[in-house]
This record gives C-alpha cells, sequence and structure tokens, in this order.
C-alpha cells in the first residue's frame, strides 16, 4: 500500500487516523479538509510529502498557509482520494464525502468509511460503483466495523438480524415534552463518545442511529424488517449480529474510534493493541424511546421509501441541525422540519449523482425556509 488519504483531517476522525498511521508507520500521501485552518496548516508541515486540499477555498484565511499553496475545490478532494494503491479514510462530514467515496471506489482503493451520509444518500451509487470497480469498503463506524467483523466467516443466509446498539445520548429517559427545551450545550453533552458538533447532536435525537440503520441496508445488503436497535448505555457492546439457530455474536470493545480505524488499515489482519478488562464490565439494553425519539422510525420509513427520500432526510438533517446549533430553532423542530420536508420534496429513482445533488439542493431550500419560519419561535 503507497499511503493513506485522510480526507476530513482535521475532524475527530481525521486526527484519529493520523495516530494510528504514526502508530503503523503508514505514509500519510493526501490531507484534506473543508477550510483553510492553523490546524491542516499544522498537519501539512508535519507530513510535508503529502498532497494538500482545502475543499471550499472560501472558508477559513488563505494566509495562514504563506507561499504554501495547497490545491482547492471538491473536484480536487474526489481527486485526492483517487491516488492509486492507496488506504483512503472518508471522515468528512455530511453529503459533501459522496463524491470522494465514489472516487475511491472507481480508483480501486480501500475505503475507510466514516461519512455515513455516503451510503444514506447514496446508497445504490455506492454500492453500484463497489460492483464496478475493484475498490472496497471497510466501515469505519464503530457499529458497522462491528458488524463486519461478526460477520466474517459467516454464511449471510444463516443471519437472522443485525442489532445495532445506540448509547442513548444525553437526552435518555427524559420526556417528548421534557426534550423540547434543551439547549444546544446540553445536547453537546454526550455520556460516551468525543465526536463533531453535527454527529452529537444527531445522537442525541437520535437521528444517527437511524441513519445507520440505512447504511446497514446498503453495506449488509439486510431488509429493513432485519435490523433492530437497542439502547445500550454503556457502548461497550458495539453491535451484534443474531444468527438463525438463536445464538447472538457481539465485537465489545472500548469507546475509541482508534479500534475500527486500525482495523481498516490491517484488515484481514489485526495490529495489537490494549483490550478491555472484562471484570470491569457491566453491560444493560433497553428498548428505545420511540415515541420522545421519533427519528428512528422516520429513518426507517424514508429507508424503505428508497429513491432519493434518504438524500432529502440527510439534507433536511444537516440544515436543522446547523439551525439547532445556532439556537435559531429548538431541539424537537429538528426531527419534525424534516418530516416537512420529506412531505414537501418530491422524491425520484436514483439513476445519477447528479439527481442526488439536485435531491439535496431541493431539501436544504426548504429546509432553510423551514428554519426561517420556526425561528421566531424559538426562546
Amino acid at each position: 500500500m503507497r499511503g493513506v488519504v485522510v480526507l476530513g483531517a482535521t475532524g475527530s476522525i481525521g486526527r484519529t487516523t493520523l495516530e494510528v498511521a504514526d502508530e503503523l508507520g503508514v505514509a500519510v500521501v493526501g490531507l484534506a479538509a473543508a477550510s483553510f485552518s492553523a490546524d491542516l496548516f499544522d498537519l501539512w508541515k508535519k507530513h510535508p510529502d503529502s498532497r494538500c486540499v482545502v475543499a471550499d477555498p472560501e472558508r477559513g484565511e488563505a494566509g495562514i498557509f504563506g507561499d504554501l499553496q495547497p490545491e482547492v475545490g471538491r473536484d480536487a478532494v474526489a481527486d485526492l482520494a483517487r491516488m492509486s494503491d492507496c488506504l483512503v479514510i472518508n471522515g468528512v462530514v455530511g453529503f459533501a464525502g459522496l463524491r470522494a467515496t465514489l472516487a475511491a471506489l472507481e480508483a480501486g482503493n480501500r475505503l475507510g468509511l466514516a461519512n455515513k451520509e455516503s451510503f444514506v444518500a447514496g446508497g445504490e451509487l455506492v454500492n453500484a460503483m463497489s460492483g464496478n470497480a475493484d475498490g472496497m469498503v471497510i466501515p469505519v463506524d464503530s457499529e458497522h466495523s462491528a458488524i463486519f467483523q461478526c460477520l466474517l466467516g459467516e454464511s449471510r443466509a444463516m443471519v437472522e438480524s443485525l442489532v445495532l446498539t445506540a448509547s442513548g445520548g444525553p437526552f435518555r429517559g427524559m420526556s417528548k415534552v421534557d426534550l423540547a427545551g434543551v439547549t444546544p450545550a446540553q445536547a453537546l453533552r454526550h455520556p460516551n463518545w468525543e465526536m463533531g458538533r453535527r454527529i452529537t447532536i444527531d445522537s442525541a435525537t437520535l437521528m444517527n442511529k437511524g441513519m445507520e440503520v440505512i447504511e446497514a441496508h446498503y453495506l449488509f445488503g439486510m431488509p429493513y424488517d432485519q435490523i433492530e436497535v437497542v439502547v445500550h448505555p454503556q457502548s461497550v457492546v458495539h453491535s451484534m449480529v443474531r444468527f438463525r439457530d438463536g445464538a447472538l455474536k457481539a465485537h465489545l470493545g472500548d469507546t475509541t474510534m482508534h479500534h475500527p480505524i486500525r482495523y481498516a488499515f490491517t484488515y484481514p489482519d489485526r495490529a495489537r493493541g490494549a483490550s478491555l478488562r472484562l471484570p470491569d464490565l457491566t453491560l444493560e439494553f433497553e428498548e428505545p424511546d420511540r415515541d420522545a425519539f421519533p427519528a428512528l422510525d422516520l429513518a426507517y420509513h424514508v429507508g424503505r421509501s428508497g429513491g432519493t427520500a434518504p438524500a432529502v432526510f440527510n439534507a433536511a438533517d444537516e440544515v436543522l441541525v446547523a439551525a439547532f446549533l445556532e439556537e435559531r430553532i429548538g431541539f424537537t423542530d429538528i426531527v419534525s422540519g424534516v418530516e416537512a420536508t420529506l412531505e414537501a420534496c418530491e422524491t425520484t429513482d436514483v439513476t445519477s449523482i447528479e439527481g442526488v445533488i439536485d435531491a439535496d439542493r431541493q431539501a436544504r431550500a426548504f429546509a432553510s425556509e423551514v428554519v426561517l419560519g420556526r425561528a421566531g419561535k424559538v426562546g
């Protein structure tokens, strides 16, 4: 392998990937981030032989880089993902990661995928590309990495269902009435994981778990009726597979992304690492509260609808989560706003990336109108 390309290099997945690359002695040959920043400049100085790309040249301060000129633009990010014989870790946040996912697979690269929106918005396109190219997807989301590992050596015909675990987020046990008044600061206090702002809010609404259901459907070819969600507050069991003979195979690990990222580097082998202390474990499981957290059932509905509905779902969520973080709407407005956007936007079959991009654009425009209509009601 020539080296690793890190997309979303300054985010939590990107930073962990660079730590793992250093630990394993793998060369960093590409770095990409959304904007000009001192963090990206420092990473480029540490890895001077790598290609460096800024996706949006209008964001940040280009002057930080002095005489060094990184490549710029979304096309440059996709081109970076096409570097031959590389492991590409896609830690880009949101819909912006889809083009790079398709580019990496087209080039025949191993893709460590943490950008679940690639499957949510463009799952049919990703699977079509995977079937027509030499590239392969190694899931980096902890839940999907767990299922991927539990399925190794097993016949898919013997699988009864996939079981995704959810921490329940910071508001587990709260009622729908209580949730109406929570603040961004409260929602960002995840009990177990340190993640980016959007995914942390999505975890608090269970929207993230709903997106993981859609991702699991495309990634493992499993019908929605055979994908379960269970709340597991300790986040030690990352996910499970239920087999037709009644056996339940679980993957356990610490609450760190080092393990699934390291596995994407070494698959099918394993590097040495620290393990859990079994006497310290307490494991609890409970059903999700679908009344207080309607995002989960909404995701199942959207997934079964198919076509561009999941792309609309994701785009609306991106807009509404950003508005909540800016305190322009309330917490429960996120899911109700996504529902309103889904009702308003016409969905079609997925035949091209241009169609998905158009669905994404229309959904963002309508969701922005939803925000404007509800902003005055907050507070």
